[in-house]
């Protein structure tokens, strides 16, 4: 069987692995940190715990697959998982609030009729409607299959806009979606969040990030016990008993050549190490000479995320996950207060994860952009400054060192010109493949798991393989 070098320990890097090895292929990992996870980290003090990534997981049927494929455990044995109701608590800058059910379209559109008034629940219903249209027709091209070679028909915009004025104007961007068809201040609000909540301005992204809240409210969102570091152990520990050798604090500096396709990696320091494929979960264009860059996605947005030992328990009616939407200058932050003993001390402390999008080009001191971030909080958790023992501010430039890139890739989009596809996982060098969130079907803890069953998929069916069923 085939000797494959895999770049990187990142989730979509370490599903790849874990499926070549099962599939009998001899799988090393090289990661240039300590640790396994990428942008699954982790930050503890003082017995708190936090996680510096993603909070929550959506599709959990990917890494169920993930686990079902390559070993007896499945992922309910390996870790624990709860559905978060309400999915999210919703404060408008009015100061309007709505709890927003889980999964429960049906109680979606009476929460925001009870909340916003009678027809904003229809008009949102009515939207779906459309949004499903879309993920209908891209689900497969855009999820379950390799990106085809000509990515063309993927540039055109798939959701069914209404028409609108005189001049008979598309839709053609997810603002444009919310203040034509949605035409409540509030329920745009609720739209553009999730859009920023994946790295996307809705000024510029197309109408199709409608799948976005589509996929969540369809699907769900789900909490893994212990924070979601708990699934990149689960992985890395399924990769071990499936005999994949990992290297830590060992970087990748170049992808070796022979024959015309890839042929193993230099390691930093002037070490080779020989491969049949090598598969990269580095960000893109990393490793690649400049005449052969593949085209990938930049949305030049990143994560500010805060961490906040709180003393004192949650209130009883807190809930898991609050959306505080933007206000004053303040940004639009998402809070996220697990109700989980693993994370705190004891009873009478609380741990509490603040997250914003920001540009990476944004020259605002991050300090000043952090307070702003608690201030807005604070709607969010009652007496927040009173009960604050201390804060932890991760920066783009900590998602930098971690990852590799200060950007956070979002999931891959239809429309906008082919802009927002990531590079395709079979690279340009032949033999050398992308998994991970910077590659096909692009960033998200459920996107970088598909891309690793893609990228296994590739290498072991080669040329029959027509994706994911």
């Amino acid at each position: 069987m085939a000797r494959i070098v895999v770049i990187g320990a990142g989730l979509g890097a370490m599903a790849a692995a874990a499926r070549l090895a099962v599939a009998g292929h001899t799988v090393t990992v090289h990661e240039k940190t300590s640790t396994y996870g990428g942008a699954v980290g982790r930050f503890e003090r003082d017995g708190f715990a936090f996680d510096t990534g993603p909070g929550l997981l959506h599709l959990p049927a990917v890494y169920r697959d993930l686990f079902v494929k390559t070993g007896k455990e499945p992922l309910e044995e390996c870790v624990s998982l709860t559905q978060v109701d309400p999915a999210a608590r919703h404060v408008f800058a009015d100061g309007t609030r709505v709890d927003l059910p889980n999964a429960s379209r049906a109680g979606t559109v009476s929460a925001l009729d009870a909340a916003l008034g009678a027809g904003a629940g229809e008009r949102w219903g009515d939207f779906l409607t459309r949004a499903r249209e879309a993920w209908d027709r891209t689900r497969r091209p855009l999820l379950e299959e390799p990106q085809p070679a000509d990515p063309a028909p993927l540039s055109r915009e798939p959701y069914p806009a209404l028409k609108a004025g005189l001049l008979r104007r598309p839709t053609t961007t997810l603002a444009q979606v919310g203040a034509r068809e949605l035409r409540d201040p509030r329920l745009a609000a609720l739209l553009d969040a999730y859009a920023w909540s994946y790295g996307f301005d809705p000024a510029t992204a197309p109408a199709s990030a409608a799948v976005l809240p589509y996929m969540e409210q369809t699907f769900g969102s789900w909490y893994v016990g212990g924070g979601l570091r708990a699934l990149a152990d689960a992985v890395y520990e399924r990769c071990r008993k499936r005999r994949v050798e990992f290297v830590f604090d060992t970087a990748v500096e170049d992808v070796l050549e022979k024959d015309g396709r890839a042929a193993g990696v230099r390691l930093a320091g002037g070490g080779t190490v020989e491969a049949d494929h090598v598969v990269s979960g580095a960000p893109v264009p990393a490793l690649h000479h400049s005449q052969d860059v593949p085209r990938h996605q930049a949305v030049g947005t990143s994560r500010m995320t805060v961490c906040l030992a709180l003393r004192g328990p949650r209130e009883a009616d807190a809930v898991h996950r609050t959306v505080v939407h933007a206000e004053g200058g303040r940004p639009t932050v998402t809070v996220l207060r697990p109700d989980d003993p693993a994370l705190h001390p004891d009873g009478a402390y609380e741990s509490v994860t603040v997250t914003a999008t920001v540009r990476t080009s944004s020259d605002e001191d991050r300090e000043v952009f952090a307070d702003l971030m608690v201030e807005a909080a604070g709607r969010a958790v009652p007496g927040l400054a009173e009960r604050l023992l201390w804060r932890h501010v991760r920066t783009p430039e900590d998602v930098r060192r971690d990852t590799g890139a200060a950007e956070v890739p979002g999931p891959a989009l239809a429309g906008a010109g082919g802009r927002l596809l990531p590079a395709a996982n079979r690279s340009p060098l032949p033999g050398l493949y992308f998994a991970g969130g910077w590659s096909h079907p692009g960033g998200g803890l459920a996107h970088a798991g598909m891309s690793g069953a893609l990228v296994a998929g590739l290498i072991v069916e080669g040329a029959d393989f027509r994706g994911s069923r």
